[in-house]
């Protein structure tokens, strides 16, 4: 038994996207409604670290995207069928579900934001727009639009790896990580050409809190920050110390905090 079983009583469940595809999710937790949306590679296994921090506060959910772990995968991929997904699990979760998502995860939930998913408040850690992590993206799919799909995923974990500290030559699989590698073309189409999607964030008039690691390269930092400007009603939060690979338990009471300030502000008005 894996130690959050130990701790967290969870509920899975399963719900059903518009084009049919059945995707998978876990609740724990209770309080007012939070998605988890993962970033590359990311199931809803990964996510109970940070989904335990928080389920204290919140009712959590967490979910397989499309193409992982215990969700379907209907064909052919577009953007518009993973927000179909996440709205369905929004659904779900409860109307006006909070949102948070870590890197390609982030790019997704604000992509959902601003195509009208009826959630509330959204945060997000590093969504990769800077201009390193679009040239790593750019080898990432040379390798895929070749068919070499191991070859894809060994230089998305020694980049992945090297952002997060480690020394040269050394790559590591987070546990819950365990996404095929196909799935890395989703994030891809995700991201679009890499550029901050301006007039897609300009249509997100939820409350976003934009974070990022401190000790993240100078371009990541910069890039949290053009982030923050593009979106109308947004803050950013840089966290000390903190690398892509965030500590969950450094990053949690920081999206506590902003959610119950979105709740205060929202019974006030």
């Amino acid at each position: 038994m894996d130690e959050e079983s130990t701790t967290l009583h969870r509920v899975r469940g399963r719900v059903t996207s518009r084009d049919g595809t059945p995707i998978a999710y876990e609740r724990y937790g209770d309080g007012p409604p939070l998605v988890l949306v993962s970033g590359a590679l990311g199931t809803a296994a990964g996510e109970r670290v940070l989904g335990g921090l928080l389920a204290g506060r919140f009712s959590v959910v967490a979910y397989d995207r499309r193409g992982r772990g215990a969700s379907g995968d209907t064909g052919p991929y577009a953007v518009e069928r993973e927000i179909d997904d996440l709205a369905a699990v929004v659904g779900a979760a409860g109307a006006g579900a909070a949102l948070h998502g870590t890197g390609t995860g982030g790019a997704l939930a604000l992509a959902a934001a601003a195509a009208g998913v009826p959630a509330g408040p959204v945060s997000v850690y590093e969504p990769p727009y800077s201009a390193e992590e679009r040239e790593r993206w750019r080898r990432v799919a040379a390798l895929l639009d070749r068919g070499r799909r191991a070859a894809a995923l060994d230089l998305f974990l020694a980049d992945a790896a090297a952002a997060a500290g480690l020394p040269p030559g050394v790559t590591r699989l987070r546990p819950g990580v365990a996404g095929p590698a196909r799935t890395l073309a989703y994030d891809l189409a995700v991201l679009g050409d890499g550029t901050l999607p301006e007039r897609s964030l300009a249509r997100v008039h939820a409350r976003v809190l934009v974070v990022d690691g401190g000790a993240s390269p100078a371009g990541t930092r910069q890039a949290a920050r053009a982030l923050t400007a593009a979106l109308p009603r947004a803050r950013h939060r840089t966290l000390t110390g903190q690398t892509h690979e965030v500590a969950p338990h450094v990053l949690a009471p920081v999206v506590e905090e902003f959610l119950a300030e979105d709740r205060e502000t929202a019974g006030a008005v």
